[in-house]
């Protein structure tokens, strides 16, 4: 063989290299999510956002919770059993507030129950899903977020304050409108997490976390531990066996789009 076919064969083996590695690591998450269905006999869902990078153009690709995970987690849970128990992995920053209510709002209206298992962060709208949740599972040093909503690149209740601080007419028009906007996303949010939290937590623990969670007492990216999670009165632990974390390994920073959602079919 001469030493451009060998060249040639190396280009070929070195562009393959990826491909093939990609392939191994799903084949190797796709076992142990078996594995850990069939140890706790519950059907193990997850969402995880990794920030990407495309393959050809070599730039960076954030990914936040979408309406496509949304429908992907819908159509999981309809094809599970009412009474069988999920385990819902959440790695994520947030996303859209529509895309968190729905997931929410399906797992908290199951028979089975659902546990939301935080190896790393799920912050804002990920924090939204674990409040619907019958049980939070945290690792020690795992984080949830506020979920004060933020209207484009202002928090809501920061919009709120600076309209009763200032006169009417000495506010722009575009601040009122904000200002105005600010108030009532604020104020479904509040109704949402009072759902959402209902079916588990006594009045007064809705109220502590509703308040806490959507006041804007912290700024959007404050890390929330288990230790102050548990002193709102939610029920989290940090338990968290093992084989999750084992999963997150599984999930390394990838060289080409994947989907976020991932779960087995028809299990």
């Amino acid at each position: 063989m001469d030493i451009v076919s060998l060249f040639w064969l190396f280009v070929m083996i070195s562009s393959l290299q990826p491909i093939l590695r990609q392939r191994l690591i799903e084949a190797a998450r796709q076992r142990l999510i078996a594995r850990i269905e069939e140890q706790r006999k519950s059907r193990l869902i997850l969402i995880v956002h990794r920030q990407e990078t495309m393959r050809l153009l070599g730039f960076p690709v954030l990914k936040y919770l979408s309406m496509e995970d949304s429908e992907d987690v819908l159509r999981a849970l309809e094809s599970t059993d009412e009474d069988r128990d999920i385990d819902l992995v959440l790695h994520t920053p947030g996303g859209l507030v529509i895309a968190a209510l729905q997931i929410a709002r399906a797992i908290q209206r199951r028979r089975g129950k659902t546990r939301v298992i935080v190896p790393h962060y799920a912050m804002s709208g990920g924090t939204l899903i674990a409040l619907a949740a019958d049980e939070i599972i945290m690792s020690k040093n795992a984080v949830l977020g506020p979920i004060d909503p933020q209207i484009g690149e202002f928090p809501a209740p920061s919009l709120v304050a600076l309209r009763r601080s200032k006169d009417i007419n000495e506010t722009d028009d575009r601040t009122l409108i904000l200002a105005d906007i600010a108030e009532k996303a604020l104020d479904q949010m509040r109704h949402a997490v009072a759902e959402l939290l209902a079916k588990n937590y006594p009045a007064e623990v809705v109220e502590r976390v509703a308040t806490a969670l959507t006041s804007g007492q912290w700024t959007h990216d404050f890390p929330i531990t288990p230790q102050m999670a548990q002193e709102l009165g939610l029920n989290v632990r940090t338990d968290i066996p093992e084989e999750f974390l084992q999963l997150m390994s599984l999930y390394p920073q990838p060289i080409r789009m994947q989907r976020s959602v991932e779960f087995l079919s028809g299990s």
